[in-house]
């Protein structure tokens, strides 16, 4: 009798040590402060943010301000790739004094095979940019483009280095899907929505919106 019960208080302890290592081993992910009524959001990137594929006005910028009943710019560039977004983005964070930076680049950087390793080292810098600011940053992921679309891995080692939300799947699964889509690389106004859609979806939660 003893012995079966110091075998089930072993167990338990057990269990409670596994529990624990388990909890502890788990980041909690990334908060987000309230977006204030007056806030500025800062839509940052390239042709996927500009709105390459649908009229103008139907970005995923414009609809996610509809959305979230915040101003939210779009800054996006056609064709620019990280280095040009990098030298870019101080004017801007100086200009509109965002609070929040969705920030969603690289796409040109793949498509054109640039160094990985760059790709990482340009996100992250611009990161920093916002952050010495006090302005708080969401990812979006690209995927890399081929005969299967999946969102490429850089983007949630940068998530995790910095410890920033990951929007990290919508792009790729619009792009998948001929009716989201204008062309191989852009969404349509559909896939705009969308896009937007699931940006608010993530503002709301980590805690930015109600």
């Amino acid at each position: 009798m003893i012995r079966l019960r110091t075998i089930g208080w072993i167990r338990c302890v057990c269990g409670v040590v596994a529990l624990l290592a388990l909890l502890t081993g788990c980041e909690a992910p990334p908060k987000l402060s309230h977006l204030p009524q007056d806030g500025v959001i800062l839509a940052f990137g390239d042709s996927l943010t500009f709105g390459t594929g649908a009229q103008p006005g139907q970005g995923y910028p414009q609809v996610l301000q509809t959305l979230i009943d915040r101003t939210v710019i779009n800054a996006g560039i056609p064709g620019e790739e990280s280095p040009q977004g990098l030298q870019r983005l101080p004017d801007l964070l100086e200009q509109y004094q965002p609070v929040l930076l969705v920030l969603c680049h690289g796409a040109n950087d793949i498509l054109r095979k640039r160094p990985r390793q760059g790709i990482m080292d340009n996100l992250g810098k611009m990161i920093d940019l916002a952050r010495e600011k006090k302005i708080e940053v969401v990812l979006v992921g690209v995927p890399n483009f081929g005969m299967i679309l999946s969102t490429a891995n850089l983007y949630p080692e940068v998530a995790k280095n910095y410890q920033v939300p990951l929007e990290g799947g919508v792009v790729a699964e619009i792009l998948a899907n001929n009716t989201l889509k204008a062309d191989l690389v852009h969404p349509n106004a559909e896939g705009y929505r969308v896009f937007a859609a699931a940006i608010a979806r993530l503002l709301r939660d980590h805690g930015a919106i109600e």
